[in-house]
């Protein structure tokens, strides 16, 4: 496959340059008793730990069209009707990363909830070379998309949630998703976009990118991005962000030097401190700002 024709987070995925030295990181024996990918490359010692107190955490099944899709939830103890956050995950599935900051947003008052929905092609956990997810990922459509969200959404209600509360935030691939599925429910009072891509040119999966569909979000996005992103442009951003300019939307951005792709990924050599951590207390004001977060 040729590079220019891979989609740009892949691209920024791939050439975030590994450690110097192994020392920090994780033997890749723990890195898998511990729930991490192996595609993603050598796994941060110290990565963050959220601990479950406070917390309903759990491991779900969601009925959608082909199947049973696996979902991890995490919800304050005790506490009816929560607003809720979809999280929107990597290429890597719903590996430990992913459920840690299901936890994280619990801890804020959610009741967040990742789908794993490439669970119909197997459990991209336990892949651990990079260029086998691509043809997975690549290969789930926008369609399938949507509809395993609005069941995961269901899902959530059925469970005494607030989805007239809804948010959705996600990552890398899930940044895509995040944009795209904005254009789908109107039901979202916000999303929050780390690095997913905007200008990919249109596949039979996926017709339409970000820019192309700026002017149907239907609620306040915030995208954060790396201005060292080897594979999302700061020009594409700036589009992006004219686009929904354009159209009258309600967006903001924010690119942090210094940063690569996946600089919010803390387990990952990519991570960066303190735009992880800048990003994330803006994501937060963010949902409580347009009333997903008390």
């Amino acid at each position: 496959m040729n590079v220019q024709r891979l989609p740009s987070d892949v691209i920024g995925l791939s050439k975030v340059m590994p450690p110097l030295s192994r020392r920090g990181f994780m033997t890749s024996s723990a890195a898998a008793a511990a729930g991490y990918t192996l595609a993603a490359g050598p796994v941060r010692a110290d990565a963050i730990k959220t601990d479950t107190t406070g917390l309903t955490v759990g491991d779900a099944k969601v009925a959608v069209k082909g199947g049973d899709m696996p979902v991890y939830y995490a919800k304050p103890a005790g506490v009816a009707n929560p607003p809720v956050i979809l999280v929107a995950m990597e290429i890597f599935g719903l590996h430990e990363y992913i459920k840690d900051v299901t936890r994280r947003l619990a801890k804020l008052g959610a009741f967040a909830v990742a789908p794993d929905y490439y669970f119909r092609k197997g459990d991209l956990t336990k892949i651990s070379e990079m260029p086998q997810l691509f043809p997975i990922v690549n290969a789930k459509t926008d369609d399938e998309l949507f509809g395993d969200l609005d069941a995961t959404v269901a899902w959530a209600k059925s469970q005494g949630a607030n989805t007239d509360k809804l948010g959705i935030m996600g990552y890398c691939r899930g940044g895509r998703t995040v944009w795209r599925y904005s254009t789908h429910n109107p039901s979202l009072k916000a999303g929050v976009a780390f690095y997913g891509s905007l200008s990919d040119p249109p596949s039979e999966a996926m017709p339409v990118n970000a820019i192309a569909s700026a002017a149907q979000v239907k609620e306040p996005v915030l995208g954060l991005y790396g201005a060292e992103d080897q594979g999302i442009s700061v020009d594409d951003v700036k589009k992006m962000e004219a686009a929904l300019k354009g159209a009258g939307k309600t967006a903001e951005f924010v690119i942090y030097p210094g940063a690569p792709h996946g600089f919010h990924a803390d387990y990952r050599p990519s991570y960066r401190k303190e735009a992880a951590e800048d990003g994330w207390k803006r994501m937060d004001a963010w949902f409580k700002k347009y009333g997903v977060l008390s």
